[in-house]
């Protein structure tokens, strides 16, 4: 990218900067110097409060809000979306049919846009034979959160193919992240509490093998901006992973490391998860809550991909994270901490 290119004013529009990842992205797109960050907001601010952004009231349902908020912006990034919810419909109505919205909002209001990031997920892949995806990996999600995810990215990719029949296609990108952690992070919080608590839960295997991918916040975000901004990735979906893949060995020692405590590693055999997620799913019931684990997570963690290779990313914007497993998670605990979380 140019000198002249990195300082020319930019203007983006963002949806989900109020949760864990979007908050984040504002922050990174506020650093590098947009003029202007337009988050839609549709109750508290959460994370954004004291930010210099541009609040937009409302949700993706409101098709003339969006057209206002979207006029003259120049990056779109599309990050809201729903991961836990009890029905289909509902994955249906805030991943899928709200995207399509926002699309359709963007072509009338904008369609000059200079790129739209959409935030998809690993869990679209679902079933992968090879145990790590790469972007030619087919879709055969597992969970219901999943299929929305490929659900949406398959209506985008109709609607491109119908757009280049008659009309001008929309620049858009999507971006599969594997398993996020990092500040504000609120599931895989869960398993750090557990570990703080003595207790390393390892679903089947060995410890000691490459499990999972597991990208830090700040590397996430930072590719996610590289990706919208490069000018040709349009039309192409990338994942947005970590270098190495990580055993749950090391995870452990990273996260007792940073507690300054022990943990006894406790085996949990795959079948034996589907029933722990039945029962956690069960209680949180009772207590009017939806748990991190449930039956949807426990099917998921038992056979769904959860490695991704990031060398298609790296060959097309030099996507390169950069922060160490230990320091990760040394600096998420102590964010827990500091706000009281452990």
């Amino acid at each position: 990218m140019s000198t002249s290119d990195q300082h020319r004013s930019k203007t983006a529009f963002v949806t989900g900067g109020t949760g864990f990842i979007g908050s984040h992205l504002v922050e990174a797109l506020l650093d590098r110097g947009y003029t202007e960050v337009r988050c839609l907001i549709r109750s508290s601010p959460k994370w954004l409060s004291g930010l210099e952004i541009t609040p937009v009231r409302g949700d993706l349902n409101d098709v003339e809000l969006l057209w206002e908020a979207l006029e003259g912006v120049d990056y779109v990034y599309h990050v809201a979306g729903v991961t836990r919810a009890t029905t289909w419909e509902a994955f249906e109505r805030a991943n899928v049919t709200a995207t399509l919205n926002l699309m359709g909002a963007i072509k009338a209001a904008n369609p000059a846009v200079k790129k739209v990031l959409v935030t998809s997920s690993l869990a679209a892949v679902g079933a992968c034979d090879t145990g790590m995806a790469t972007e030619e990996t087919p879709l055969r999600p597992i969970s219901r959160y999943g299929r929305s995810k490929a659900e949406m990215e398959q209506a985008l990719a109709d609607r491109h193919q119908m757009e280049s029949s008659y009309m001008e296609q929309l620049p858009i990108t999507i971006v599969r992240p594997p398993a996020v952690y990092g500040p504000r992070e609120a599931d895989i919080y869960t398993f750090f509490q557990t570990v703080s608590r003595g207790l390393c839960p390892v679903v089947g295997g060995n410890a000691s093998e490459p499990a999972l991918s597991l990208v830090h916040v700040d590397d996430l975000v930072r590719g996610m901006i590289d990706a919208a901004e490069h000018p040709e990735t349009s039309g192409e979906t990338f994942f947005l992973g970590s270098e190495a893949f990580y055993s749950w060995q090391q995870i452990k020692e990273a996260t007792t490391d940073a507690l300054d405590s022990w943990a006894v590693t406790v085996p949990v055999p795959g079948p034996l998860i589907q029933a722990i997620g039945a029962v956690v799913e069960l209680g949180g019931k009772l207590l009017g809550q939806y748990p991190p684990l449930n039956r949807e997570k426990a099917r998921e963690i038992r056979n769904a991909c959860t490695m991704c290779s990031i060398h298609k990313a790296r060959r097309a914007f030099a996507y390169n994270p950069s922060v160490p497993l230990d320091r990760g998670i040394r600096q998420t605990i102590e964010w827990y901490k500091s706000e009281g979380w452990l």
